[in-house]
C-alpha cells in the first residue's frame, strides 16, 4: 500500500467516524428536543421516551408454577372464557338460537360499519407506503432481517389464511356460482357471467382488504415494539393516544378485546379445520360427519399443536410453516396441471381483471336498495373473520419482521399473498367451476347440503383420487397446528406483560384453550356459532384498529422528524469534511507551486 493509498484510507476512517458520532449526537438530540404528542392524549406533557412510569415488559407479572403472567389481562380473560365455554356446554340449544340472533341484529344493523372500515384500512395501509414514511425501518437504521424471505413469506401464508384457503377454496366459488351476490343483479342463470362473478367475489373476500388489516396492525406492533422499545403488546400501539396510561386499566382492556379476538377468530378456523378433516375422513374411510368427530379431531390435533408449540418459532412453527408451503405448493401445481390449465390459466388473467374493475364498487356496496342480508354471511362476515383475527396474525408478523422497511413491510404483506391466494383461488375454483359448468360433476348440489365436501368433490374427478384427498387432509391438519401453535405465542405475548419467552406450561395452557373454545362453538351451533363468535369480537376490536392508524401515523411522524434531523447533521458533517479536504489539498498544491518556483 504506497502514501497516496495509505492516505485515502486513513481519510475514509475519519469520516466514518465523524459521521458515527454525529449520527449519535444528532439522535440524542432531536429525541431529547423533539415536542411531545398532542390531540387525543389524555395525559399531553407525556413523550414517547418519558421514563416516568415506564415499564419492562412483564414487570408486574406473576411468576411460579410454570407460569410468568400478567395478572389482570390473564385472569379476565381466563374468566371471561370459562364462562362463555360454561353456558354454552350447559344451554346448548339456546346458545344455538343466542348466535343465530346475535349473527342477523350485528350484520344488519352495523355490516355498513365493517364495509367501511375495511376500505379505511386500505387505503391508510397504501397512504404509509406510498408516503414520505416508507423508508423508515423496523428496528432501526441498523436493524437486519432475522429469516429469508421465502420463510418470510412462508409464515405469513400459514399463519394468515391457511386453513381458509383449502376450505373456502372450492366452496365458495361454487356457491357464489349457485347464487351470485346480488349486487350483479340477475344472472343465476347466465352461467358465463355467474362463473365470473362468483371467482371476482372470492377474489374480493380474499384479496387486498385482509391483508391491509394485517399491514396496519403488524406494521403498529412491529414500529412501537423494536423503534420504541415497548412491549410487545397491542396496548403499546396506544402510547400517543394515552402515554403511560397504556400499563393500567386502559391497556388491560386492549389486551383482554385482543386475547378474546385472538382465540375467537382462530377458533372460527379451527372449527372450519376439523369440519374439512371430518369430511375427508368420511370420504376415505366412510367416518360419519358428526359434532363428536370433529370434537375428537379437535383433541388430536390441538395435541400436535401442543407439541410444535413447545418446540418453540423456530424449531416449530418456521419449520412446519415452510414444510406446508412446499407441500401446498407441490399440491397446487399437480392441480393446475390435472385440471384444465388453459382454462385455469386465461381465467385467472380474466377474473384478474374483472376483480380490480370492480374493486371500488364491490368495496362500497351495502346492499341499501336491494333489501337482503347477503352480505352478513359473506362480507361482514370475512371482515370481522380478518379483524379478529388481526392481533394474531399482526403480531405473528411483527414478530418476524424486524429489519422490513415501512414500504416493504406493506407492499410484501399486502401484495404476494394476496397474489398466491388469487392463484390458489383461481385453480382450485377454476377447476370446480369448469366441472360444474360442463356437467362432470354436480358441486352446487354438493355445498348446498354440506360446505365441507367440496374440497373431496371436486378432487374426486381427477386423476389420483386417494392419494389428492390425504394430501388435502394432511394439509389440513398441519395449517390446524400452524395456526393453532401460532396463536398461542401470541396469546403468551399478551398475557405476559409482552415478554416474548414464557414458560412452556403457559405455552401449552393457551393451545389448550384455542382447542377447547373451537370444541365449545362447534358444540354450541356448528359454523353459525363460529361466524357468529368472529363477528362479535370482531365489532369491537375493528374501533380499536381505526384507532391504531392515528396512533401509529404520530409515531411515524416523530421517528421521521428524527430521521431527517439525523439525515441533515450527517450530511453537514459529510460537506464540511469534505470542504476541509479540498482546503488541505488546495494548501497543500500552493505549497507544492511555491517549492517549485522557489526551486526554479
Amino acid at each position: 500500500m504506497n502514501d497516496e493509498q495509505r492516505k485515502e484510507r486513513l481519510t475514509k476512517q475519519e469520516l466514518a467516524k465523524k459521521l458515527k458520532k454525529a449520527e449519535k449526537e444528532a439522535r440524542k438530540k432531536a429525541i431529547k428536543e423533539r415536542p411531545p404528542f398532542k390531540g387525543l392524549q389524555i395525559r399531553p406533557t407525556v413523550s414517547l421516551f418519558d421514563k416516568n412510569g415506564k415499564q419492562e415488559p412483564g414487570e408486574n407479572n406473576w411468576a411460579g408454577y410454570g407460569f410468568d403472567l400478567h395478572p389482570q389481562v390473564t385472569i379476565f380473560s381466563v374468566l371471561f372464557l370459562v364462562l362463555f365455554i360454561s353456558l354454552t356446554l350447559i344451554f346448548p340449544n339456546r346458545a344455538e338460537s343466542f348466535f343465530a340472533g346475535v349473527m342477523e341484529s350485528i350484520t344488519l344493523n352495523t355490516g355498513w360499519f365493517f364495509i367501511v372500515a375495511a376500505n379505511i384500512f386500505v387505503i391508510a395501509a397504501l397512504v404509509l407506503a406510498f408516503g414520505k414514511y416508507g423508508n423508515i425501518k423496523i428496528g432501526g437504521s441498523d436493524a437486519q432481517p432475522e429469516f429469508s424471505k421465502f420463510g418470510w413469506f412462508a409464515m405469513l401464508l400459514s399463519a394468515g389464511m391457511g386453513i381458509g384457503l383449502l376450505f373456502w377454496s372450492v366452496a365458495e366459488p361454487i356457491t357464489h356460482l349457485g347464487a351470485p351476490s346480488p349486487m350483479f343483479g340477475d344472472i343465476a342463470s347466465q352461467p358465463a357471467q355467474a362463473a365470473q362473478a362468483a371467482m371476482a367475489t372470492t377474489f374480493f373476500h380474499w384479496g387486498l382488504h385482509p391483508w391491509a388489516i394485517y399491514a396496519i396492525v403488524g406494521l403498529a406492533l412491529a414500529f412501537f415494539a423494536y423503534n420504541e422499545g415497548l412491549p410487545l403488546t397491542i396496548r403499546s400501539i396506544f402510547y400517543p393516544i394515552i402515554g403511560n396510561k397504556i400499563y393500567g386499566l386502559w391497556g388491560n382492556v386492549i389486551d383482554v378485546l385482543s386475547v378474546l379476538a385472538t382465540l375467537t377468530g382462530l377458533a372460527t378456523s379451527l372449527g372450519l379445520g376439523v369440519a374439512q378433516v371430518n369430511a375427508g375422513l368420511n370420504y376415505l374411510f366412510g367416518i360419519n360427519i358428526s359434532t363428536t368427530v370433529q370434537v375428537i379431531l379437535v383433541v388430536v390435533i390441538t395435541g400436535f399443536a401442543t407439541t410444535s408449540v413447545v418446540l418453540g418459532l423456530d424449531g416449530g412453527v418456521k419449520r412446519l410453516s415452510e414444510i406446508n408451503m412446499v407441500l401446498a405448493g407441490i399440491f397446487l401445481i399437480f392441480i393446475l396441471i390435472a385440471g384444465p390449465t388453459v382454462y385455469i390459466l386465461s381465467g385467472f388473467s380474466q377474473n384478474l381483471g374483472f376483480y380490480l374493475s370492480n374493486l371500488i364498487e364491490m368495496s362500497m356496496w351495502t346492499e341499501t336498495f336491494k333489501g337482503t342480508n347477503w352480505q352478513g354471511g359473506w362480507t361482514v362476515f370475512y371482515w370481522a373473520w380478518w379483524i379478529s383475527w388481526s392481533p394474531f396474525v399482526g403480531m405473528f408478523i411483527a414478530r418476524i419482521s424486524k429489519g422490513r422497511t415501512v414500504r416493504e413491510f406493506i407492499l410484501s404483506v399486502m401484495l404476494i399473498p394476496t397474489l398466491l391466494s388469487f392463484l390458489w383461488m383461481a385453480t382450485f375454483g377454476g377447476t370446480a367451476i369448469f366441472q360444474q359448468m360442463n356437467g362432470i360433476s354436480d358441486l352446487v348440489t354438493v355445498v348446498k347440503d354440506d360446505v365441507s365436501l367440496a374440497l373431496f368433490a371436486m378432487l374426486k374427478n381427477l386423476p389420483w383420487t386417494q392419494m389428492l384427498s390425504s394430501v388435502g387432509i394432511i394439509l389440513v391438519t398441519v395449517f390446524f397446528v400452524t395456526s393453532s401453535d401460532s396463536g398461542s405465542l401470541v396469546v403468551d405475548h399478551l398475557t405476559s406483560g409482552g415478554k416474548l419467552d414464557s414458560p412452556i406450561p403457559q405455552r401449552i395452557f393457551w393451545a389448550v384453550m384455542e382447542g377447547v373454545v373451537a370444541a365449545t362453538l362447534l358444540i354450541g351451533g356448528g359454523l353459525n356459532a363460529l361466524q357468529t363468535a368472529s363477528i362479535i369480537t370482531g365489532l369491537p376490536f375493528a374501533l380499536i384498529v381505526l384507532m391504531m392508524i392515528y396512533s401509529l401515523g404520530a409515531g411515524l411522524k416523530k421517528e421521521f422528524e428524527i430521521e431527517e434531523i439525523v439525515r441533515k447533521k450527517v450530511k453537514q458533517v459529510k460537506n464540511e469534511h469534505l470542504i476541509n479536504e479540498v482546503i488541505e489539498q488546495a494548501v497543500h498544491d500552493d505549497a507544492l507551486i511555491d517549492e517549485k518556483e522557489r526551486n526554479n
